[in-house]
């Protein structure tokens, strides 16, 4: 026998085993691992931040039940697509089973067909753009392996333009600011302006900014002003709009602004003077001032461990790790099981459950992996968020 070729041929088997996607074994494993990639560094640290915590906190309470036990990795992707591939190798690398995606769009959709090759699961928690779920352009062809916890940005498009219309009492003209060149913020105009033709909605005046103009928002303003709008729909992130803010208090015009869930984290904008941010009204999965037991025992524990209270992030990702936990408790998974069989279980359990968490009760998800709950409407009043009562 040829001893040498022997060993080359075992070689050559085990490298096919090992790059096989999910069918990477993990016999031996006692915990379920679980990863996630996020901005922990850079302008959007906010909110990664706020995922880990959250995350970290929910691993924590499950794997104090004594059941099901989770290890967590969390990886820096600084919101930059170009490096959320490297920071998913990294977890791949780890031997990550289960994914919660990325915490931001644009790094989410460059790795989504990375979950389908290697046949893992993923349940995002806020990359709310279709292009993470869909390969096309048609939100048709779903890649089938990603999931989301939030709300995708066509549904906060349409769900504020039918908000603004049931509450007439906010204002009847609306102006809207975009920013051109981000995906999550053309997906929600988009959206809106339709519902917003559809329902019947006065939009006086539309204009937009890109990631070059995003300094100075005068023109904007100014245009918004000399139309009469009322409400100024603001579908962008928290960064941007505590400048429009700013300035429109310098112009003297005082609308009523309306934001989506990118402007959770208005009131922790270093240097911004959060006064300005009084009565401005948010659409989001969350509250943190509800009180159900459930909502309650969050924020305290969050609370409690952080410092701080909880945004929508975190609470997004903190019903993400409970939500995995349901599913594979449900599904009889253990964490021996490849990634693939552990996908198939989770893919099973997601379309069939119905889940209730901090962000929503009856909470289920379509098998493209479109997640179905109602937003909540917010206020800013005294400095922080307060739940809106119809």
């Amino acid at each position: 026998m040829n001893f040498k070729k022997v060993l080359s041929t075992i070689a050559v088997a085990s490298m096919l085993v090992a790059c096989s996607g999910g069918d990477t074994s993990s016999e031996g494993n006692t915990a379920f691992k679980i990863g996630i990639s996020g901005p922990l560094t850079g302008d959007n640290a906010v909110y990664g931040k706020a995922v880990e915590n959250a995350s970290k906190l929910a691993v924590e309470e499950v794997n104090a039940k004594g059941g099901l036990q989770f290890e967590l990795k969390v990886e820096d992707d600084v919101s930059d697509p170009e490096k959320s591939p490297t920071a998913y190798g990294t977890l791949k690398d780890w031997g990550m089973q289960i994914g919660m995606g990325t915490v931001t769009s644009g790094a989410g959709a460059a790795v989504s067909q990375n979950y389908v090759d290697d046949e893992t699961f993923a349940l995002t928690p806020s990359s709310s753009s279709p292009t993470v779920i869909y390969r096309d352009a048609d939100y048709t062809d779903a890649f089938g392996y990603v999931y989301q916890m939030c709300f995708t940005d066509p549904n906060q498009g349409v769900a504020s333009a039918d908000y603004l219309k049931n509450h007439a009492e906010i204002g009847t003209k609306v102006a809207v600011i975009y920013k051109s060149d981000d995906n999550y913020s053309t997906g929600i105009y988009q959206k809106f302006m339709q519902e917003a033709k559809k329902v019947g909605i006065n939009v006086v005046s539309e204009t937009s900014f890109d990631t070059s103009s995003a300094t100075d928002f005068n023109v904007q303003l100014k245009d918004a002003q000399s139309k009469g709008a009322d409400v100024v729909f603001l579908p962008i992130y928290y960064q941007p709009a505590s400048l429009i803010l700013t300035q429109a208090d310098k112009l003297g015009y005082k609308p009523t602004f309306f934001g989506v869930d990118g402007m959770d984290g208005i009131l922790t904008m270093k240097g911004f003077d959060t006064k300005l941010a009084e009565g401005v009204y948010l659409l989001t999965p969350f509250s943190a001032d509800a009180e159900d037991e459930l909502t309650a025992n969050f924020v305290k524990n969050y609370k409690e461990k952080y410092g701080e209270t909880p945004n929508q992030f975190a609470a997004d990702a903190y019903d993400c790790i409970y939500a995995i936990y349901a599913a594979l408790e449900n599904g009889k998974a253990t964490p021996d099981m490849s990634n693939s069989e552990l996908a198939e279980i989770l893919k099973e359990q997601f379309t069939t459950m119905t889940f209730n968490g901090v962000t929503g009760t009856n909470v289920t998800w379509s098998k493209n992996g479109e997640v179905s709950k109602n937003p909540k409407a917010v206020v800013i009043k005294d400095g922080v968020y307060v739940g809106v009562e119809d």
